[in-house]
C-alpha cells in the first residue's frame, strides 16, 4: 500500500510504501537548498516515521536534479529572520538578538541540534543521493544510517573558502578519516560517488536510474529484521561513534565554526566573508576545473 501526503508546494513531501516512508526534500528550483521551513518540514516528516508502527526503514532523497545543494544563503525564501517553535535545544529564539548571540542559537537549533536529533531516530535511515550533496546537504546524508549514491552523485564541503572550518554537524573525520577529511576540507573540491565509495564513506553506487529501485530493495531486506534489534544496533554503533569522541569533536568544531562567523563579522561586510550562493559556485567551479 502506498500513501502519500503533501503537495507540489510543500518543500517536504512524505509518503509511506508498505513499511518504507519516504521523505522528500521538495525545493528542486533551488536544488534543493535547506531554509529553516525545509528544516521544521523534515522535522516533522521524521517524527511522523518514527511515530509509526507500520514504518521500518526511512529513505531521505531529493526532488529533481540534485540532493541538496546546502544552507539556502540567498533563495528568495530564505527565512533566516523567522521564528520557528525549537524542537532541538533549550536556546532562546535567536530573532530580535544581534551578532553572535543570534548566528549561535539559530545553528545550535536549526542545524547541529536538528542533525544530532535525526541520528538518535530508532528506526534505520538511508540517504538516496544523486547530483549535488554539498555543505549542509552533507549533513542530511551523513546523519542517515546508510547513503546510497548514483553514478552522478558528488560531496563537497567549500565553506572553508568563507574561512570557515567546516559545516556545523562536523562529522568529517569519521566520515572520511583525518587525513582525507582535511584534503576535503582544504581544497574544497568535489569528491565523486566512486571516490566517496573507496573513502567509505557511501555504501553502494548504483546507475542513476537504478538509484530509486535498489535503494527500496534494501530498504525492505533492512526491514525484514526485527525492529528491535535494528534499533539497539544502531545505538550501539551510535554509541561507539560517539566514545571516539564524535559528539565532543562536533561540539568543539561548532565553537570554531562561530568563532568563524564572529571574525568575518568583524572584519568584513557580514557573517559569510562577504560570499552567497552564486560566489560559491563560481569558486567551487573554477577550483573543480583546476
Amino acid at each position: 500500500m502506498t500513501q502519500q501526503s503533501g503537495t507540489g508546494d510543500d518543500v517536504v513531501r512524505y509518503e509511506r510504501r508498505g513499511s518504507i516512508a519516504i521523505i522528500t526534500m521538495n525545493r528542486p528550483r533551488y536544488r534543493n537548498a535547506q531554509n529553516s521551513a525545509m528544516t521544521y518540514a523534515l522535522d516533522d516528516a521524521f517524527y511522523r516515521a518514527a511515530d509509526d508502527n507500520e514504518v521500518a526503514v526511512i529513505v531521505l532523497r531529493g526532488a529533481g536534479e540534485h540532493f541538496c545543494a546546502g544552507h539556502d544563503i540567498g533563495t528568495p525564501e530564505r527565512d533566516i529572520d523567522r521564528s520557528f517553535p525549537r524542537r532541538a535545544g533549550l536556546w532562546w529564539d535567536h530573532v530580535g538578538r544581534s551578532g553572535a548571540e543570534s548566528r549561535f542559537a539559530r545553528e545550535s537549533e536549526v542545524y547541529l541540534g536538528m542533525c544530532r536529533r535525526w541520528r538518535d531516530l530508532p528506526k534505520p535511515t538511508i540517504a538516496s543521493v544523486h547530483g549535488a550533496c554539498i555543505a549542509g546537504g552533507l549533513m542530511l546524508a551523513w546523519v542517515c544510517d546508510l547513503i546510497i549514491a548514483a553514478d552522478d552523485a558528488f560531496f563537497a564541503d567549500p565553506v572553508l573558502r568563507m574561512g570557515i572550518p567546516g559545516v556545523e554537524y562536523f562529522a568529517h573525520p569519521w566520515a572520511l578519516g583525518a587525513r582525507q577529511a582535511k584534503e576535503f576540507l582544504f581544497l574544497g573540491e568535489r569528491i565523486d560517488a566512486h571516490r566517496a565509495y573507496q573513502l567509505g564513506m557511501v555504501n553502494r553506487v548504483v546507475a542513476r536510474e537504478d538509484l530509486e529501485a535498489f535503494t527500496l530493495d534494501i530498504a525492505t531486506r533492512i526491514a525484514s529484521m526485527p525492529p528491535l534489534g535494528l534499533a539497539l544496533a544502531k545505538r550501539a554503533v551510535n554509541q561507539a561513534e560517539d566514545l571516539m569522541g564524535l559528539r565532543d569533536g562536533m561540539d568543539a568544531a561548532f565553537g570554531l565554526h562561530h568563532l568563524a562567523h564572529a571574525h568575518n563579522a568583524e572584519v568584513g561586510q557580514d557573517s559569510l566573508a562577504g560570499h552567497d550562493a552564486r560566489s560559491m559556485r563560481a569558486a567551487s567551479r573554477e577550483a573543480d576545473a583546476g
